[in-house]
């Protein structure tokens, strides 16, 4: 197993850990674009708090992506 959650071994079931593999990827993988001035360049701060660096702004969001 050489994906994402290969850090849970064989606990927790194959459906689970697609589950979070997927949301991983949206999170870790593509870089979110501000919803202001649609440049690449958000961050994510806490569940559903993002900050895009370019614009400087603040804003929520989905818990994992934009």
């Amino acid at each position: 197993m050489t994906n994402i959650t290969s850090r849970y071994g064989s606990r927790y079931g194959r459906k689970l850990k697609n589950i979070a593999a997927n949301i991983e990827k949206v999170y870790r993988g593509v870089k979110q674009k501000c919803p202001y001035c649609n440049k690449q360049g958000v961050k994510r701060l806490s569940m559903g708090v993002w900050h895009c660096r370019k614009c400087n702004k603040k804003f929520t969001g989905k818990a994992y992506s934009v």
